[in-house]
């Protein structure tokens, strides 16, 4: 490991291995989670459910609701809200270890899904995250908000897929 705590296995390898010593014990960190979607029907006229493994969501999709504006859920929605989530949770870790904890983080993820060479395809990912953190300025705040962009595990995942931010600092 260098000085800096890197451990020169990538990004994404060093947010977690910071993330399994951050309480300066070794936790092995391996966590797989589901969700599992049943679909009825074709695609216009059918009608599906997506459902959360831990079972705190459950909820109805179908064409109107993926690629018009009907009520019920879609693929984007849930994974703008895992995109949200994981980079809240990692900048506050990040802004932690560089010794700015902060008070509250509020993220959204915009998905665009368009069409493409005769498909459907998630274009781009527009990161909207204010925070409250005590002690820091503007340039640092972006620093560790544009590191959390490049390792949360979500936005690794999803690293196919041009992930824009802005990243702004509130409650100064």
């Amino acid at each position: 490991m260098s000085a800096d705590g890197r451990t020169g296995r990538g990004e994404a390898t060093d947010f977690a291995f910071r993330i399994s010593h951050f309480s300066s014990t070794l936790v092995a960190i391996m966590a797989t989670r589901t969700g599992s979607a049943v679909w009825e029907g074709t695609l216009k006229a059918g009608k599906g459910k997506m459902k959360l493994g831990s079972g705190a969501f459950e909820g109805p999709y179908s064409f109107a609701s993926r690629f018009e504006n009907a009520s019920g859920t879609n693929p984007e929605e849930l994974i703008g809200a895992a995109e949200a989530g994981c980079f809240s949770m990692a900048l506050s870790l990040n802004l932690e270890k560089a010794g700015h904890p902060p008070k509250k983080i509020s993220t959204t993820a915009e998905v665009k899904l368009e069409q493409s060479g005769g498909g459907f395809k998630i274009t781009s990912i527009n990161l909207t995250t204010e925070a409250e953190v005590p002690g820091i300025d503007q340039a640092k705040f972006n620093e560790q908000a544009e590191l959390t962009k490049k390792t949360c595990p979500v936005s690794v995942a999803l690293s196919a897929t041009q992930i824009n931010l802005n990243a702004k600092l509130v409650g100064r």
